[in-house]
């Protein structure tokens, strides 16, 4: 009877303590999963703000050579502007000189006729 009691008890006591063991790895292996989780999320929230930082700086760049661009658009206007006004000034000056010497041609024809319609 002092035999079986104590295998009894044995048995008691390795069951207890393998169950208990097993309960401490479904939490060792619970709480690594979430630490894991946590670990994965955080390096996914890391990349995540350095690929945002990165397109930031990219979209800064291209706002920069937009802005250098359009302002270079609006030089080359104001020159082709100025170009053209001069080169309009210059057709105006031609054509005023081209009259005043046509007027003065017509009327050196004219002075010649009334002098030799008066002679």
């Amino acid at each position: 009877m002092k035999k079986l009691f104590l295998s009894i008890a044995m048995l008691l006591a390795l069951s207890i303590a393998l169950t208990s063991c097993r309960d401490e790895k479904k939490a060792d292996s619970a709480e690594e999963a979430v630490e894991n989780a946590v670990d994965a999320t955080e390096d996914a929230m890391d990349e995540a703000a350095d690929d945002a930082e990165g397109a930031m700086e990219e979209a800064g760049e291209a706002i920069d050579d937009a802005v250098d661009a359009a302002g270079e658009a609006v030089d080359d206007a104001a020159d082709a502007v100025e170009d053209a006004a001069n080169d309009a000034a210059d057709a105006v000056d031609e054509a005023v000189d081209d009259a005043a010497e046509a007027t003065n041609k017509a009327v050196d024809k004219a002075a010649a006729k009334v002098k030799g319609e008066d002679e």
